[in-house]
């Protein structure tokens, strides 16, 4: 039993690696990382596979290794970044990134990023990985009626963040 569920494991990996490299990529940013989180997430699911009790979940289950992964990476990077950006930032860089960061507010990734975890977890993959609302309840453990409030609540926020502002009258 144990070998055939790492094998369906090793068999989901490999014929949906895509999938889940777009999904950290879309979290670290970053392809060596992606491939990293991948890579790590590959371990841990066939390492814990004996823990899922319905074969009919493993692909759910492979989904919130994949993001926990990468939400892991980045609470790691973001504590070593601080400490870096503390001791190398000038006002030059500051006033370059604030540009960039004005030029590229629309795209989404930034966008994305803006979001919480959990919002942005929520719209990679109903939106982004096309994944029905039911799969993503059971890929993030949740109650289904709490995942569409969310998404509900999310898109609201995006749909008022991005609409165009009234244009002041002088």
């Amino acid at each position: 039993m144990q070998k055939k569920r790492e094998t369906t494991i090793e068999h989901i990996l490999l014929s949906q690696y895509e999938k889940y490299y777009r999904l950290a990529y879309s979290y670290v940013q970053n392809e060596a990382d992606a491939l990293d989180v991948v890579q790590e997430s590959a371990f841990r699911a066939i390492r814990d596979c004996h823990h899922v009790k319905n074969d009919n979940y493993l692909e759910t289950w492979l989904y919130r290794i994949v993001i926990n992964t990468a939400l892991e990476l980045l609470r790691k990077q973001k504590r070593v970044d601080t400490v870096e950006n503390i001791e190398t930032l000038s006002d030059v860089q500051e006033f370059s990134e604030d540009i960039q960061a004005l030029h590229s507010k629309w795209e989404l990734s930034d966008i994305l990023q803006s979001l919480p975890p959990k919002e942005r977890t929520l719209i990679i993959l109903r939106y982004i990985e096309d994944m029905r609302l039911e799969d993503i309840a059971q890929a993030l453990g949740e109650n289904l009626n709490t995942i569409k409030a969310r998404l509900y609540r999310t898109l609201k926020k995006l749909k008022t963040n991005l609409s165009p502002k009234e244009s002041r009258k002088e």
